[in-house]
């Protein structure tokens, strides 16, 4: 293949966005295979690159990376994720592409996480060129599937990703690539960086138009290209496919495997599936118009999980693959289970009074809201949690039960609080009392009504509110119990409030979604991928929940988290990059008042002797009335401070109450 490090495609505005292409040793045109995202072609996003874009080159397609407007080395600044210009210049990308003479006018798009949602995005635009889309571990829903909010709850991921996002943002472009304006360019981002992600998120607490836009639920008629939907049971973004399956009237299908937040070919847990030899066969048949025979296969093909021992990392899931020939399938029917005085009953069941006020620490075996599977990020044993919860229990099971799609849970109940937050678990407990953790859901009682509104509860009154769990595929064995658990917190999963919560239940029930009969799953092959990016690795990759410390005696409990991809030399580029981060998160088990999670990231460029850095630290704390978010944002070339920036960000709980307050510090 040929392999072209810089193109310029200059935008009618004038703007040039920087790609590389791999192109095939072929003269005749072929189909293109486009992705687009901010993450840094030259170095962040390289490694990436190189195991899935020379593997569709070898499949006979072009394959593009596009660094958006404002990122790597591309003209302009870029301030927030999904935005109309974002989409703009990928429909003119599209039609450059198309207009290129080794491209046979036929386009795709492939993504994961930022790029997957795009893909999504960009096809809802319908440019004419475009006939099929790739979307891995994405959502269609901004609000009810992404890292900010779950159930109108804020998660802690909002301030970690806007942490990171605060971070890549402002970087500079590549000076062996844009020649002297290189800093003129980085300044221009740093002074467009006015309001730090996490901050920007936050001032949007309800599903309002800021969420509405990029989220294609809004109207999937939009999209007429094929959609391939991609998804992994211990990544965050479970719900998509599925739903994406069921929205669309556009050709489709489903593939969700046991992995977390990575494509299927490098995913971990495993096991992995020949994930290139899948996409050729998609794009064959819709780019290049052959029959490849995947268009027969069922639309949704899955693994299903089986119990084992929980663990925070694995490395293969226990499970076997398995299909629906379409989807909603009729093989899946709703059971209902009661809560009862007695736990869980297959019978309508009487009032009853049960109430729960968990620990503040509620929710150390969640495992991270989206987890990468490359370090401890998975649930572990539940049953730590399930002391601090109010649990029902079934009666062990006589039968096997395969549980595939989103379990409906409905309860009535009363808070001691105008804020409230109810966790909802779905536990398989063995006969030995390890609890597993099937799914779970997360709902702000102030949005019981809709995730649009933001209504305070009235301290003692009684709600019946409903909820859905995570979409999930397991097998339950003979033997097994259920464990439904209701939880006033789940700390660090959800960002906590000031206060413990009383909740009491009066009644309650969920509905299973039963799978009854098997479907034959296509073979998917062994997997492989090109090989890995030539690179010294300085400081080597770790993500994940690292060490957990107690105060026996006065209840204080700290987790430290790490989010390094690492430090490497790039031979290809001469480019010493550093991207290193960490989190620490404290509150007290008795009185969360003064809790407090704070995001440190670092980013830096080195060759020769040129040296751009970056450096932020975000603050996440709260009181009765709201949230306070402190950050901070500096960069160095070399020894000299370029750009020196704080801010204080005050959030009502009540959003009519929204209060921004800029920092009155330093700014150079």
């Amino acid at each position: 293949m040929r392999i072209v490090e810089t193109e310029w495609i200059t935008l009618s505005d004038g703007c040039r966005l920087a790609a590389r292409l791999w192109l095939p040793a072929s003269a005749a045109p072929v189909p293109a295979v486009l992705e687009y995202l901010p993450y840094r072609r030259r170095d962040r996003h390289r490694g990436d690159d190189a195991i899935l874009h020379p593997a569709l080159a070898d499949c006979g397609y072009a394959a593009i990376r596009v660094d958006m407007r404002g990122a790597g080395d591309s003209d302009g600044v870029m301030n927030d994720e999904y935005t109309p210009q974002e989409w703009r210049d990928a429909c003119e990308v599209i039609g450059w592409i198309a207009s290129q003479p080794w491209c046979s006018g036929n386009v795709g798009m492939i993504g994961i996480s930022w790029s997957g949602f795009n893909a999504l995005q960009i096809a809802a635009l319908r440019p004419p060129a475009l006939k099929a889309i790739v979307t891995a571990c994405s959502t269609d829903d901004r609000f009810a599937d992404d890292m900010h909010y779950m159930g109108g709850a804020l998660l802690s991921d909002n301030l970690q990703y806007g942490a990171t996002l605060f971070t890549w943002t402002p970087t500079p472009p590549d000076p062996a690539i844009v020649g002297e304006r290189w800093k003129d360019q980085w300044l221009e981002r740093l002074a467009a960086m006015d309001t730090p992600p996490a901050a920007r998120w936050m001032s949007h607490p309800t599903r309002d138009a800021y969420w509405r836009s990029g989220s294609v639920c809004e109207n999937y008629g939009a999209i007429e290209a094929a959609v391939l939907a991609v998804g992994g049971w211990a990544d965050g973004y479970t719900n998509t496919v599925p739903r994406l399956l069921a929205g669309l009237s556009a050709p489709r299908k489903g593939l969700i495997g046991p992995w977390g937040h990575a494509f299927p070919h490098v995913a971990s847990p495993g096991p992995r599936m020949d994930f290139i030899h899948y996409l050729k066969r998609w794009f064959d048949h819709w780019l290049k118009g052959e029959d490849s025979g995947i268009m027969d296969e069922p639309m949704l093909t899955y693994w299903m999980q089986e119990a084992q021992a929980p663990r925070t990392r694995y490395d293969n899931r226990l499970g076997h693959w398995t299909a629906e020939a379409t989807w909603p399938s009729p093989a899946i029917a709703p059971h209902t289970w009661y809560l009862s005085p007695q736990g869980l009953q297959t019978e309508p069941a009487e009032v009853f009074c049960r109430s729960v006020c968990s620990p503040a620490t509620t929710g150390l075996a969640s495992g991270e809201w989206c987890p990468y599977g490359s370090g401890p990020d998975m649930p572990g044993d539940q049953r730590e949690d399930d002391a601090g919860s109010c649990c029902f229990d079934s009666p062990p099971l006589k039968a096997t039960l395969q549980l595939v799609g989103q379990v409906q849970v409905a309860l009535s109940l009363s808070a001691d609080r105008p804020q409230a937050l109810a966790a909802v678990r779905l536990n398989a407990v063995a006969p030995d009392g390890v609890s597993i953790r099937i799914s779970y859901g997360l709902l702000n009682l102030c949005q019981r009504d809709g995730v649009d509104q933001h209504q305070a509860l009235c301290p003692g009154e009684e709600y019946t509110v409903s909820l859905a769990l995570k979409a999930a595929a397991f097998e339950v064995p003979v033997g097994y119990r259920l464990r439904l658990a209701v939880s006033s917190a789940y700390w660090p999963l959800a960002a906590p409030l000031p206060w413990l919560t009383t909740l009491t239940l009066s009644a309650g029930h969920m509905q299973l979604p039963v799978r009854h009969n098997a479907c034959e799953a296509p073979r998917l092959g062994e997997a492989w991928a090109p090989p890995p990016l030539a690179a010294q690795v300085l400081v080597p990759p770790e993500r994940g929940r690292l060490r957990l410390s107690r105060e026996m005696g006065d209840g204080d409990t700290t987790l430290e988290v790490v989010r390094n991809l690492g430090a490497l030399r790039i031979a290809e580029t001469g480019l010493r990059l550093e991207a290193l981060g960490h989190e620490h998160y404290r509150i007290n088990a008795r009185d969360p008042s003064d809790a407090r999670s704070e995001a440190v990231r670092h980013a830096s460029f080195t060759r020769g002797g040129w040296r751009a850095t970056l450096d932020t630290r975000s603050i996440l704390t709260c009181d009765e009335q709201g949230w306070q978010l402190e950050s901070t944002l500096q960069a160095h070339h070399g020894d000299e401070l370029c750009f020196s920036r704080q801010w204080r960000h005050r959030f009502a709980f009540f959003p009519d109450n929204v209060l921004l307050f800029p920092y009155e510090g330093e700014e150079q």
